[in-house]
């Protein structure tokens, strides 16, 4: 039993905690959080690795939308789709209303789709038995193909970025012959770019350079006000959160798809449905409840893909295979032969860290508003340092902290120039993918 409570309870727990802070402060964000935890978690059981991974990624969401309904300045951008009926309720003595309905629909999203997570991975694993080198190959392919076409920034700027990132996943020594290719004469990139200091620089240090002189510090502070909903409330929020679950587990699974996009649609929905109503604009229960069930949905039916297929759909998602890969454990029917115990686990962690996720988040309100309080001028410098810290204790590496500052400026460069940043991810994780079954196919001939 302590054992058990070690595997599943502690790392929900702390990924909750730590999740929810991320999400709560503009910054690292969970992708990067989640690079960084790679080192720590090798010693771990893989069981534990996983469950702290994804409660930081679900906890993202969560923190997200206090800040969102309290502040009007989310952490993670499916906030800004909360913040437009959350802040207004908040703003009209309804705040604490706001944090409950946004907390008790992501936790309904959260039990359903780990419902669906368990039922339906293992027979996407099943069926990926029947593909091929050359099927998987063009999956991938066509995963390539959508990050261009729902991403943001147009299909102009996400088709060069996803090209950027695939020459950026091809460097290193090819993998037939192991001949150097595009490493420059550099010693230390024959093993590649690596995946930490890549997503850390980007998602990371390149969100600090940009946030360096910070708005949070100057929000003011809406009203909790009461707490609990009102009937008429509850009755409202529900249909909308069982929408917003059900559109969200389905963006969730497909590759591009984004927390942000699902809050959108559900937004979109849930605004369609009240146009005749008139109280739209007011703050409507609806507007919450849809969007953080649609985002938090969305964030979990990822791992369909990724444990059935083998293929991340957003960015969070290949720090997530990473990890598996790293604990010798192969996404796919393998998983399954070979550690049926890992996702019985791992579906069990999911459902822990939403319910801790839903316990901590309303009762602790007072402590992340506090958080929230300390100057931008020490919280940056602080994200910052963690991030040279851990990309350096990754592999002791000082190349590795170089790339890292690198991904940072270039991070920078590519926010204020309009280009969106996951498809330079997904280019770097699907092209060796690709090359790779596209490779065994060409020698079966």
């Amino acid at each position: 039993m302590i054992e058990l409570a070690f595997t599943l309870l502690m790392p929900a727990a702390l990924g909750a905690l730590l999740g929810t802070l991320v999400g709560l402060l503009p910054g690292i964000g969970p992708a990067a959080t989640m690079a960084l935890l790679l080192p720590v978690t090798f010693t771990w059981p893989a069981e534990a690795a996983l469950i702290i991974m994804c409660a930081v990624y679900f906890g993202a969401q969560y923190g997200s939308s206090t800040t969102a309904i309290l502040l009007n300045l989310p952490g993670e951008a499916s906030g800004l789709v909360t913040a437009e009926q959350g802040h207004r309720m908040a703003l009209d003595g309804r705040g604490g209303v706001a944090l409950v309905i946004a907390a008790a629909a992501s936790l309904l999203a959260g039990l359903g789709t780990a419902a669906l997570i368990a039922w339906s991975t293992p027979i996407l694993a099943q069926a990926s038995l029947a593909l091929g080198p050359l099927q998987i190959a063009l999956l991938i392919l066509l995963a390539g193909v959508a990050v261009v076409a729902v991403g943001q920034g147009g299909l102009l700027r996400n088709s060069a970025m996803l090209l950027l990132g695939a020459l950026i996943g091809l460097i290193g020594a090819d993998f037939g012959g192991g001949i150097p290719r595009m490493t420059m004469g550099i010693a230390e990139l024959r093993d590649g770019v690596g995946m930490v200091p890549l997503i850390v620089g980007l998602f990371g240090v390149g969100e600090v350079l940009a946030s360096w002189s910070g708005r949070h510090a100057a929000s003011t502070l809406a009203p909790v006000g009461r707490f609990w909903p009102t009937p008429k409330e509850w009755h409202h929020s529900a249909p909308a959160a069982v929408r917003g679950s059900m559109l969200g587990a389905l963006v969730g699974m497909l590759p591009g798809g984004s927390t942000l996009l699902a809050a959108l649609g559900s937004q979109s929905i849930e605004r369609r449905l009240w146009r005749d109503k008139g109280t739209w604009t007011t703050g409507h229960v609806s507007g919450v409840a849809g969007p953080e069930a649609a985002n938090n949905a969305a964030a979990q039916t990822g791992l369909i893909p990724l444990i059935g297929l083998g293929i991340p759909p957003n960015p969070a998602m290949a720090i997530l295979l990473g990890a598996l890969l790293l604990h010798g454990v192969p996404p796919g029917m393998a998983m399954f032969e070979q550690h049926a115990a890992l996702f019985n686990h791992l579906i069990w962690g999911i459902v822990l860290a939403n319910l801790m996720l839903f316990v901590l988040n309303v009762p602790l309100v007072g402590l992340w508003l506090n958080i929230l309080r300390v100057p931008m001028q020490v919280l940056m410098p602080l994200i910052l340092l963690i991030s040279l810290i851990g990309v350096y204790a990754h592999q002791r590496s000082l190349f590795d902290v170089w790339l890292l500052m690198l991904f940072g400026v270039m991070g920078l460069i590519f926010r204020r120039a309009g280009f969106g940043l996951a498809p330079v991810v997904f280019g770097a994780v699907l092209a060796p993918l690709f090359e790779d079954h596209l490779r065994r196919y060409l020698m079966l001939l």
